[in-house]
This record gives structure tokens, C-alpha cells and sequence, in this order.
């Protein structure tokens, strides 16, 4: 069965970037204050059997096409034939007069549908959103193939924020391939 078979699965996979909103304390410090804004970061995930990436918002409560009908496993091993999948949390904020893309954070997923496991740490999925949200970059553990993947979808989805974006950030997506 195709990850995507209907069409409401492929509505999803269109769904674009949550680019910037308005800040909803507006730095008065009071109610609210401190609390995580998701606002700005966007779920994109990697096949790396299709060699593709899309955004899935669903990705923000563990409810994205991917993950839906899945138990998840915090050992690796229990899901042998897992398909291989990136979820990299794509932080946008203003830099360099526009948004650009300012963190990444990259962590590992498998799905084997036919036995409905997967494999996923959850730890790392809230630390790497957390650096993400907090400006850092860690793609340090993805593949080349699919850092590439990921650098020419972010490249291609808006490539003003990708030149917008720090030298630190395209120089992390850089393969030994190019």
C-alpha cells in the first residue's frame, strides 16, 4: 500500500512553510510569557527511499501522514525493515532584511507499515525542535543524500529565505558529493 493513497493524504503534503507571525506576548512579559511559539517552525520530512521532502504540520502533535496508525518503538532494532525517514524541524525568522531559514533539527524515524511499528526517539525529536526554535543546526547525523535532498527543497521552496539564510546553515547541508 502507497504511503499516500487518498487525496486528503496528498492535501497534506502541500502544505506550505509557517513563515512568521506576529508575537503574541508583544514583549510585555506578562500571561504567556516564555511559553514555546511554534509559529515559526515548519515539520519537513525526507524520504529517503523517494528521494523527496515535504512540509506535514501534523508533524507538530505526532499526527502526521507518516506517523498516523504507527506505534513507535524506542529501540531501533524491533523494527528491522523500517522505511528510512528525516524529520528535520525547519526554523524561519527575520535575518538580512526578510525571513530566512535559521535553525535546523534533524532526527531520525523508520516505519514499517506492514507490521504498524516504527522507530523514533522522542527525546531527540523535542531537543532538536527545541535547538531548531533556538536558532541552532543540527544535520550533522543525516546522510548526503539527505542533506541534498533537504537543501534542494529549502532552495527551491523559497530561495530568497535560503540566500536570506546564514553561511552556517548552508555550509552544515554541504556533502562531500557536490
Amino acid at each position: 500500500m502507497d504511503l499516500f493513497d487518498n487525496k486528503k493524504d496528498e492535501k497534506k503534503r502541500s502544505q506550505g512553510f509557517n513563515i512568521l507571525s506576529s508575537d503574541s506576548t508583544d514583549g510585555h512579559g506578562g500571561y504567556g510569557a516564555g511559553v514555546l511559539n511554534l509559529n515559526n517552525v515548519s515539520p519537513v520530512f525526507i524520504d529517503v527511499e523517494e528521494g523527496e521532502a515535504f512540509v506535514d504540520m501534523g508533524a507538530l502533535h505526532a499526527r502526521s501522514v507518516v506517523e498516523k496508525g504507527i506505534k513507535f518503538l524506542p529501540d531501533k532494532e524491533e523494527v528491522p525493515n523500517g522505511r528510512p525517514y528525516w524529520l528535520v524541524w525547519v526554523t524561519v525568522d527575520q535575518r538580512n532584511g526578510g525571513p530566512a531559514y535559521v535553525g535546523l533539527g534533524a532526527c531520525e524515524l523508520t516505519v514499517d507499515r506492514e507490521i504498524r511499528r516504527g522507530y523514533k526517539n522522542f527525546p531527540e525529536h523535542v531537543n532538536n525542535m527545541d535547538r531548531s526554535l533556538k536558532g541552532r543546526v543540527m544535520v550533522s547525523q543525516m546522510d548526503d543524500k539527505s542533506k541534498q535532498i533537504l537543501q534542494h527543497y529549502l532552495e527551491n521552496f523559497n530561495e530568497e529565505m535560503w540566500n536570506r539564510a546564514d553561511e552556517e546553515l548552508k555550509k552544515a547541508l554541504e556533502t562531500s558529493t557536490e
